[in-house]
């Protein structure tokens, strides 16, 4: 079964799928021994990564190459950040083809102006809807895969009102998409509306002092969504443990004790030492006797 395929099996049990948001691959395999069935690629992270803002600055190739590195990686379904599409329709047919072809579960594709930005930063801008649909259209049909999903996000709330999301969502699937994502509704209201308003399987994004009120993943599954992805969960984490760590280095001047007290053979078992270790003696030639 394809990791496709199998995001799709998860769907298709009811409830809510959980997607905590990896950077690369440490933070991907963290995320599947944790036990969580899907993992998602965040652009963000990704773009922190290679030194930038989530300002649009990353490539295709390079989100597309992250996604790939996370999905050899880890056994579960990654659904990945693809931005606006970087382009028009025949961007966006290369970008669902080469996020396929990686082996990639699914992708969300947004109406941004290009380049983007974050969903919860200001100053957004959006396309007209009739090209936001073109581009859920070409992304419908480059799919190699039937089973891989195409999520159209509309960011329309920040900029054209909340009834304009709604409406770009239903529009989006019409053009094909297999879910929807209208990210950053401002109340909680808003929250549990999406799921009721919109023609469709919804995604929910449980962004840390975002522009969304906080949600549980039992309220979210409650309201009716099926996804939900949080992006920065782990690379916020990241950043207060390691400004933890090097602050108490520049002020001991000794090794600080980590939060995971691993030794070196411990830490690198968490990534497949077990699996690589029998390899040394199986191609090995026999001692001459």
């Amino acid at each position: 079964m394809s990791s496709a395929s199998r995001l799709r099996e998860l769907l298709r049990q009811g409830g809510l799928v959980a997607a905590p948001g990896a950077y690369d691959c440490i933070t991907a395999r963290l995320v599947e021994q944790a036990g969580f069935d899907a993992v998602y690629m965040t652009g963000a992270g990704t773009a922190a990564t290679l030194g930038y803002p989530d300002y649009g600055l990353v490539t295709m190739s390079e989100m597309a190459d992250n996604a790939g590195r996370i999905a050899a990686a880890t056994g579960i379904p990654v659904i990945a950040d693809a931005d606006t599409g970087y382009g028009n329709e025949l961007n966006v047919v290369r970008t669902v083809r080469e996020f396929e072809k990686r082996g990639v579960a699914g992708i969300h594709i947004e109406d941004q102006g290009f380049p983007k930005k974050c969903g919860h930063l200001e100053d957004k801008v959006v396309i007209p809807i009739e090209e936001y649909a073109a581009k859920i259209r070409a992304a419908a049909s480059a799919k190699q895969e039937p089973d891989f999903l195409i999520i159209a996000r509309t960011d329309a709330r920040a900029v054209l009102g909340f009834d304009e999301s709604i409406r770009r969502a239903n529009a989006a699937l019409d053009a094909g998409a297999d879910m929807a994502f209208v990210e950053a509704p401002q109340t909680r209201e808003e929250v549990a509306a999406v799921p009721r308003l919109v023609k469709g399987p919804c995604l929910l994004n449980v962004v840390w002092r975002g522009k969304t009120p906080d949600v549980s993943l039992d309220d979210a599954q409650a309201m009716g969504y099926r996804l939900a992805i949080l992006p920065a969960v782990l690379f916020t984490a990241v950043i207060g443990v390691c400004d933890a760590m090097l602050e108490e280095l520049r002020r001991t001047r000794r090794h600080p004790v980590p939060a995971a007290d691993l030794t070196p053979a411990q830490a690198f078992r968490r990534f497949g030492a077990d699996e690589w270790d029998p390899l040394r003696a199986r191609f090995r030639a026999p001692a001459s006797s």
